[in-house]
């Protein structure tokens, strides 16, 4: 799953993702709030896990806004999910916060590469 308010940010990384040949279904959300409200609402299989990456700059809800509410879901639903933050930032603050959270696993720069998403993705 791919949060990120780019339209073209999302598109490369549906099209990185889908030539890696590794994932049944990629679904975009061009809005923090939109994929928190469908997680909730659409509870993955315990047999699937679902990759987000999440972009950290974004309006109405950023990225680690859409993270501390997604840790506030019940387990039962965030254990389906491994989260990756994505961003072009170089603040070190942004790097630094991202440690703060218990579900993100890895800051990932953008640009995407299918180098980086084919390690994650296994």
């Amino acid at each position: 799953m791919v949060i990120d308010d780019s339209k073209l940010d999302c598109f490369i990384a549906e099209k990185i993702i889908r030539n890696t040949g590794k994932c049944e279904s990629i679904r975009s959300f061009l809005q923090a709030r939109d994929a928190l409200d469908h997680i909730a609402a659409n509870p993955v299989d315990e047999q699937s896990h679902t990759i987000l990456l999440v972009d950290i700059q974004m309006p109405i809800m950023n990225g680690f806004e859409f993270v501390e509410a997604f840790e506030q879901l019940p387990q039962e639903i965030t254990r389906n999910y491994t989260v990756y933050i994505i961003s072009s930032s170089i603040n070190e603050a942004d790097l630094n916060k991202v440690h703060n959270y218990r579900s993100v696993k890895q800051f990932l720069n953008k640009p995407l590469t299918s180098n980086n998403l084919s390690v994650l993705l296994g």
